[in-house]
């Protein structure tokens, strides 16, 4: 995902949902975007190779039940980006 920094800003401190082009769903708090990787916080870090539910299933949940923290802290490659959106604009 391309674009400056400054396009995340409103989302910064807020949790969010990034779906990735692999088979990775990371639900978490953004807390900082550099040019070409993204930090959040408190995340899910979850492999959908390893479950039979599918993607929208998954964030479903999580925003049903909460987020599932793996990973304190988990760094991403902006290049894997296909989306982000705040978890609040999941619609069930």
């Amino acid at each position: 995902m391309t674009g400056s920094p400054e396009v995340f800003a409103e989302l910064i401190g807020r949790n969010v949902v990034v779906d990735a082009a692999s088979q990775y769903v990371y639900v978490g708090r953004l807390t900082r975007v550099e040019e070409q990787f993204l930090l959040l916080e408190d995340a899910d870090v979850h492999d959908l190779r390893d479950t039979s539910t599918t993607r929208e299933l998954y964030v479903l949940d999580s925003k049903r039940h909460g987020i599932r923290a793996n990973r304190r802290r988990v760094w991403i490659r902006r290049d894997e980006l296909v989306s982000i959106s705040l978890l609040d604009d999941v619609m069930e």
